[in-house]
This record gives C-alpha cells, sequence and structure tokens, in this order.
C-alpha cells in the first residue's frame, strides 16, 4: 500500500472540500477587498512644489469613501519616494504639533481632507527633485491589505476642486 504524505492528503481534502469561486454572467464575483477599493478614491490629489528641492514634502488632496461601509487606510506609499505616512496637525496649548497617524478611518459615503495645517501626507526622500505639473504615482493600503491607486500633481498651490460642489 502506498501512502502520501500529510502536505499531499491536506492539499487534496482542501481541494475536494472547499466551494469553487462563484461567477456570473457578467464575470467572476468580486472579493469584499475589490469593491472596497473600487469605491475610494483620491480626489484632487497635489504636493505642494517647495521653492528648491526639499528632503521632505506634503501631500494634500481629498480621500472620497462612496462605499457603504467604513474603509481604513493604514499605509501609504510612493515609488519615488523613500518614506510616505499620514500624518496630522494639531494646536496644542497653542502650540502646532504633528503626529503620525497609524489608521484613518473614512465614514462611508464620506470623505477625509488632506490640507496645509491638518491631515496630510509626509512625502519623505524624494527619489529626485519634483516639477511643476509632474504626476507622482500614490498607494493607499487599506486594512486588509488591499490597495488604491492615485496620481498627485505637483503645484504651487491647491488645485481647483472637482466633483462634488
Amino acid at each position: 500500500m502506498r501512502t502520501l504524505p500529510i502536505f499531499s492528503v491536506s492539499v487534496l481534502l482542501a481541494a475536494v472540500l472547499l466551494p469553487a469561486p462563484r461567477a456570473t454572467a457578467a464575470g467572476p464575483v468580486a472579493p469584499p477587498a475589490a469593491k472596497a477599493a473600487a469605491c475610494l478614491s483620491v480626489e484632487d490629489g497635489w504636493i505642494r512644489l517647495p521653492p528648491a528641492p526639499r528632503p521632505m514634502l506634503a501631500g494634500f488632496g481629498r480621500i472620497a469613501n462612496r462605499c457603504s461601509e467604513v474603509q481604513v487606510v493604514v499605509a501609504a506609499r510612493s515609488a519615488r519616494f523613500g518614506e510616505v505616512s499620514l500624518h496630522e496637525t494639531r494646536v496644542v496649548d497653542g502650540v502646532s504639533r504633528m503626529r503620525e497617524l497609524e489608521r484613518l478611518v473614512v465614514a462611508p459615503a464620506g470623505e477625509a481632507l488632506l490640507q496645509p495645517g491638518g491631515l496630510h501626507l509626509m512625502l519623505m526622500q524624494p527619489d529626485a527633485a519634483l516639477a511643476n505639473g509632474e504626476r507622482v504615482p500614490l498607494v493607499l493600503v487599506l486594512e486588509g491589505g488591499h490597495e488604491v491607486d492615485a496620481i498627485l500633481v505637483v503645484a504651487g498651490q491647491a488645485p481647483q476642486r472637482t466633483g462634488g460642489e
């Protein structure tokens, strides 16, 4: 009698016992995380153009949640920067203080406004000087691991707001 290794038996049992992915006439059913990312977006994203190259810049815009459930941003990254993080500036006892956020909760049908003096992205260690009008890729990582792609445009001032108004 021939015996199979435990790993092989486990794989065979999983193939037999686990349900197959379902599909509809429109195609495969998207997992919940994919649906969440499809309804979360960065709008009017921009990076303030510095007067001279700097090792640290700030990114702004709106993170809009058109989902029916809360979405939580837990990280951000960009190929153009060595490190990207979410920060919040608050005035405490008359002193402006900045702190890193581990989680940014965006309510259903809500938005998080990233603006100077408030919530913002800290963009550290750029790989090169940025130029006015340049489009910089950004990725937001959601709780659960799904990712949302976005673009931040380099500009001297905030762009005119699009949508929603």
